[in-house]
């Protein structure tokens, strides 16, 4: 008599994890994105603290306005990082779903819609973060 070894309901599961896989793949790069852009803000921020004791004009309001980036752009790592947390849970509830221990579909679809108002709520925060960024650009006089 041959044994059920669950190869199907794995095989199956693996292909509902495949699109949150992808989802995964999105997140790490926007979240690569949003850290160089921290990243360049610190910079910023360190070079003009460090740059002279003078008061160069409009330097207080530059560190202010860096300030205030590198809040919104860690909001956004945040809340993507969390995003992507939720979606790896999804993933886990598929795979114990496809085990036939529990009916994961109500807590997919949860999780998943979770994750994905949070992911939104990340990507604002960037778009915040952006209109900072070129609030701050001024035309040189000529």
């Amino acid at each position: 008599m041959m044994q059920d070894t669950g190869i199907p309901s794995v095989a199956y599961a693996i292909q509902l994890v495949v699109a949150p896989a992808f989802l995964l793949t999105g997140i790490g790069a926007i979240l690569g994105v949003m850290a160089n852009r921290l990243a360049r803000v610190v910079d910023r921020f360190r070079a003009l603290h460090y740059a002279s004791e003078e008061k160069e004009p409009g330097r207080d309001r530059e560190m202010a306005t860096l300030l205030r980036r590198s809040r919104w752009v860690h909001w956004g790592i945040s809340l993507s990082t969390l995003a992507a947390l939720l979606v790896c849970i999804v993933i886990a509830a598929l795979f114990v779903g496809s085990e036939g221990i529990f009916n994961p579909s109500r807590a997919v679809s949860m999780l998943f819609i979770t994750a994905m108002l949070v992911l939104i709520a990340g990507l604002l925060c960037f778009l915040r973060e952006i209109a900072l960024s070129t609030g701050t650009i001024e035309r040189p006089e000529q």
